[in-house]
């Protein structure tokens, strides 16, 4: 007599079921998870569930694609249900600091008005390296942080106001760790000893044997790191080097910004655009952010900001699948792009579109430093970005006009994928090949 076949067999063969199947039961814990202390405790941000479920995935349909879309807005409604009394969310749904309110470079007079009209203002945040100022606002008791925003644009329609939403970062990384091997092949271009980079991400080991370079900095948290595996994998792969790996910079100055510290409201705006004029301040040439979020006006405005004055910006389009909304800054005007690709060249399924897609690099089966003093394999855009930024700084030169060059530059080393010329899958090409070559046999 026969039987039937086994499930799970049965679901191996379709990667769509799978990956449906994983998405919902991963969306189902994140939302079980009540009632929990109010600490900052591992919850499965948006970008995590997509990242986990759709690693071994190698096509993306229209089925996957509304899977991806529901496992972000579930994981969303389950980081604000934890933490109502700090998190709430904005009209589309996107996490944002409770009752905050972000003034970028607001006159004297519309401050006045807003005080007279019951609002309080909690900081004002000089940021010194954009030369301006960031003030964060409370709305008038008994009043919706959105009804709040509301009556601030109301007050000064030539105003830039918004909520200071929260971003997140973005890329599967494995628990555990993989043997150091690989074959050391040293990067195309040596790097000029001057070179600077920029990163905001979450916190990074320094004492990782890849990352023990003089002159790497950190700041943030008050002096009291919080040092991440995405942080530390995303640094090594800037700047990392030792007998067995190779980041795309050796041996680079790299000043690092932790705006998570551990907090759950780690990753808000006013964090990030702390971090941005800081890095501006310090002299670097290029600034990777391998994170992600909603529109911003605030965010937009720094980012400007930190353009006009020669900073190359690097940012990742986000894992959240091709028919997500554009995610920032990413797409912001300006920003470089970055996707990124498996081991065959095709784009990863769960990889974003912008309009402002630039490059493409490696974003399967990298090796990078872990937390724990070896090297875990990744995955996602998250790890594509940190590529190409080293590879802009090692080409740029502290000179006006010497991002862009090295922006030109780099793009004419692009290996064309798809149609030729700029397109919104793959931008102008893959560079950064030599990443893997840092891989296991």
């Amino acid at each position: 007599m026969s039987s039937a076949p086994p499930v799970a067999a049965t679901r191996v063969r379709s990667p769509r079921r799978a990956l449906l199947l994983a998405l919902t039961l991963m969306a189902s814990r994140a939302e079980a998870q009540l009632p929990l202390p109010a600490l900052p405790l591992p919850v499965p941000t948006p970008g995590q569930i997509v990242d986990q479920a759709t690693q071994g995935v190698g096509n993306a349909g229209a089925e996957v694609e509304r899977a991806i879309a529901d496992a972000h807005a579930a994981a969303g409604r389950a980081l604000i249900s934890q933490h109502r009394a700090v998190i709430e969310a904005d009209p589309a749904g996107a996490p944002i600091v409770r009752a905050e309110l972000l003034a970028y470079e607001p006159g004297a007079a519309a401050l006045l008005r807003a005080t007279q009209d019951g609002f309080e203002i909690v900081h004002r945040t000089p940021l010194e390296g954009l030369d301006t100022e960031l003030v964060t606002l409370h709305g008038p008791p008994g009043v919706s942080t959105r009804r709040a925003l509301t009556r601030l644009r109301r007050l000064d329609p030539q105003g830039q106001y918004d909520y200071n939403h929260i971003y997140f970062t973005v890329g599967a990384l494995p628990p555990t760790a993989v043997a150091a091997a690989g074959t050391g092949a040293a990067q195309p271009t040596p790097p000029p000893s001057t070179a600077r980079v920029g990163m905001i991400d979450s916190g990074v080991d320094f004492t990782h044997p890849a990352l023990q370079r003089s002159g790497s900095t950190q700041t943030g948290c008050d002096g009291h790191g919080a040092p991440t595996a995405h942080g530390t994998a995303v640094a090594s792969l800037i700047a990392g080097e030792d007998a067995k790996f190779r980041g795309a910079l050796p041996g680079a100055r790299l000043i690092a910004v932790d705006v998570y510290c551990g907090e759950v409201t780690g990753g808000s705006t006013d964090r990030l655009a702390l971090a941005f004029a800081l890095l501006v301040r310090s002299g670097v040439q290029v600034i990777n952010v391998s994170l992600v979020g909603p529109a911003n006006a605030t965010l937009a405005h720094v980012v400007a900001a930190a353009l006009a004055r020669g900073v190359l910006i690097v940012a990742a389009v986000g894992n959240d699948g091709p028919a997500a909304p554009p995610l920032y800054p990413a797409s912001l005007p300006g920003v470089i792009a970055v996707t990124g690709v498996d081991a065959h060249d095709r784009v990863l399924p769960e990889a974003c579109r912008s309009e402002q897609m630039t490059l493409a690099a490696p974003g399967s089966g990298l090796r990078a430093a872990d937390a724990g003093h070896g090297y875990s394999t990744v995955r996602g855009t998250s790890f594509a970005a940190p590529i190409v930024s080293g590879l802009l700084a090692g080409l740029a030169r502290p000179q006006p006009g010497g991002g862009a060059r090295a922006e030109q530059a780099l793009i004419a080393t692009a290996r064309h994928l798809g149609a030729r010329g700029r397109n919104v899958v793959y931008g102008y090409g893959l560079v950064g090949e030599f990443a893997r070559s840092n891989n296991p046999p």
